[in-house]
């Protein structure tokens, strides 16, 4: 196209990719903690 549309739509993809695998690098991971047993079982 002589705009160049195709190619102004990648850049931009690329940009928001890069920006999103930025932002996820620095995210911490919730790990669901279980509730914690007593040593003796028959309490």
């Amino acid at each position: 196209m002589a705009d160049n549309f195709l190619e102004r739509h990648y850049e931009e993809y690329e940009a928001r990719k890069a920006a999103y695998l930025r932002k996820k690098k620095h995210m911490t991971v919730k790990v669901p903690r279980l509730p914690e047993r007593p040593d003796d079982e028959a309490l």
